[in-house]
């Protein structure tokens, strides 16, 4: 049996993608190069971040004033890239607080102007995603955080149509379940993503924006962070991550062959067999709303704390890796990406089950 990857990320890949990049790093478009040394301005490598670029609106059904960009800096420099082109010092952006992560955004989008929290669930260490929120008067926009990785847990999809089934624009942290569903992305305003869970490799953040958002901002914005200057050197205003937005591409294209809609119909499959087992067993316990549970990380405890490390060694030597949970709450936590095959989630819950026999 080959090592199942439950890493919260960087994540699985596809098979066939891990060995199209391999043999790219050999031999990239039978150029003679690797894709570690193509220049980023040849026409091999020009043509792989168009269309990289254009499968992200085609997976998304995305109009044509949406703009896709791979940038540098991961999902977290989004959180001042965002306000410093939205947000003016006199203007209001409403914020979900569930999570680290969105706790990270809100706090950053304080330095360029005022932040209304629209709801919080840190009232019980973010393991629940509130029901009731309230976006502020002439409120800029509404960030969210789609999926909370630390926490495992998820705005569904059901309340995520409803949020956004508003005149406001949605500004959505979608890094580690983008993909992962089908939804009308012409709804939000602008999305953002590092690619390393479930749409490549790190190195690289995918921002989709709306280009009507743009370009109200009043203050100096240095060029590197101008989503404008990005838009016009069509996401090459500097060298971008070369071989990230390579793996990448080879993702998206995996993706598209999958179907969004098979994804969904697999994910669900994945996260309701893992759920169930936790639910029916006397040693392991969730953490999680049942209505607020995600689909890509499933985060769980053992009753009997003092089994952790043998858990956890136990797993390993069946090569189930990385299920240790964040260091910031302990615990479990199994990253179930769009790549990881059912398979995967059927041998965890075997090694779980053999696990709970023995202890």
């Amino acid at each position: 049996m080959s090592k199942l990857n439950f890493f919260s990320g960087p994540a699985v890949l596809p098979d066939s993608v891990m060995q199209q990049a391999a043999d790219a790093i050999h031999n990239f478009d039978n150029t003679g190069l690797s894709i570690l040394e193509i220049s980023h301005r040849s026409k091999q490598f020009v043509k792989v971040m168009d269309e990289a670029r254009a499968l992200v609106k085609e997976l998304m059904g995305l109009d044509a004033n949406y703009e896709v960009l791979f940038l540098h800096g991961g999902a977290l420099s989004q959180f001042h890239m965002v306000p410093m082109n939205l947000l003016n010092a006199n203007e209001t952006a409403s914020y979900f607080d569930t999570g680290t992560w969105a706790h990270g955004a809100l706090t950053e989008a304080k330095l360029f102007g005022n932040v209304h929290i629209a709801c919080s669930s840190k009232d019980k260490n973010y393991t629940y995603i509130p029901r009731e929120y309230n976006i502020a008067t002439g409120n800029k926009y509404l960030h969210l955080t789609s999926n909370n990785t630390i926490y495992g847990t998820q705005i569904n999809t059901p309340y995520l149509n409803q949020i956004i089934d508003t005149d406001t624009p949605i500004v959505c942290d979608m890094s580690s379940d983008i993909f992962s569903r089908q939804l009308n992305y012409n709804k939000f305003a602008l999305i953002y993503a590092g690619a390393q869970k479930n749409a490549g490799a790190a190195g690289t953040t995918m921002v989709i924006l709306n280009k009507d958002i743009l370009g109200t901002a009043k203050r100096p914005i240095p060029k590197m962070l101008d989503y404008s200057r990005h838009i016009g050197a069509d996401s090459m205003l500097n060298t971008p991550s070369v071989f990230a937005v390579y793996v990448s591409y080879l993702t998206l294209k995996w993706i598209k062959e999958q179907g969004v809609a098979n994804l969904q119909a697999a994910n669900q499959r994945k996260a309701d067999k893992l759920y169930a087992a936790i639910d029916g067993s006397s040693l392991y316990k969730g953490t999680v709303e049942k209505d607020s549970r995600s689909q890509m990380n499933v985060c769980f405890l053992l009753n009997d704390e003092t089994l952790n490390d043998k858990f956890n060694a136990y797993a390993e030597q069946h090569d189930v890796l990385g299920l240790k949970g964040h260091r910031s709450v302990g615990g479990f936590r199994a990253s179930i990406y769009n790549a990881m095959p059912e398979s995967g989630v059927d041998t965890l819950i075997e090694v779980m089950k053999e696990f709970e026999r023995m202890a």
